[in-house]
């Protein structure tokens, strides 16, 4: 089986992936989050990180903004991408998605702990415990959002996914509001295929992770070891 390589979301880290860990899946962290807090977030910056967890070619899986850098990655190293599985990332960018991000911003960085609070009582109202901990111990980065959406002002993710000759999996929440564009994403897939999870949302792969490890190893499995995006 091929192995497995975790992007995680806008503000998160690796440890997002904490309870989908196995001897052949490794979880990076994108700069300006986790361990590269304080690092500036550029999408080149961010491809060559999810690049480097890469020893060989392998299943990228990536969640919300982990999912655009994924695709971006295969789309720029697809001989390194067995196989992509995107959750949750399926809403072009533009202002309507980079406005409720920015205006988050702003309010969260008013607080005197810059909403460090907030924060962890929205993971731990939404995550399992156990989770949640590992989650708030990585750090939540919300000084990253404003790079992350000038990163975005040129990023033509259809474009993007649209080179990628390999296998890709589109999977949303039902509940999620980030599905909005997924028949114009799955279009844009030389090899795609759609995957809804009933009430699910945003947080899919971290609230239902069974469910999610399971589409993960189902995706995995069906990757030959040999195969690549590009051969």
């Amino acid at each position: 089986m091929v192995p497995v390589v975790f992007v995680h979301g806008i503000r998160l880290s690796g440890a997002a992936w904490s309870e989908h860990t196995s001897p052949t899946a490794r979880a990076v962290d994108l700069p300006g989050h986790g361990s590269r807090r304080g690092e500036r977030f550029t999408m080149d910056d961010a491809v060559d990180a999810v690049v480097e967890g890469i020893e060989e070619p392998a299943l990228v899986v990536g969640h919300s903004l982990g999912g655009y850098v994924a695709i971006a990655a295969a789309a720029r190293y697809p001989e390194r991408v067995a196989g992509l599985l995107v959750a949750d990332s399926t809403y072009l960018p533009g202002r309507t998605l980079e406005a409720p991000f920015r205006l988050a911003h702003r309010l969260l960085m008013r607080l005197p702990d810059h909403g460090e609070r907030l924060s962890r009582w929205q993971f731990e109202s939404v995550l399992p415990p156990k989770l949640a901990r590992a989650v708030i111990d990585g750090g939540v980065a919300t000084e990253v959002i404003p790079d992350v959406a000038e990163a975005f002002a040129g990023f033509d993710v259809l474009a993007e996914l649209g080179t990628y000759p390999g296998p890709t999996w589109l999977i949303n929440g039902s509940r999620d509001h980030f599905r909005r564009h997924e028949h114009r994403f799955l279009d844009a897939c030389a090899d795609g295929r759609l995957i809804t999870v009933p009430k699910a949302g945003h947080y899919l792969p971290m609230v239902h992770g069974k469910e999610f490890s399971r589409l993960v190893l189902d995706a995995a499995r069906g990757l030959p070891a040999s195969h690549a995006g590009i051969r």
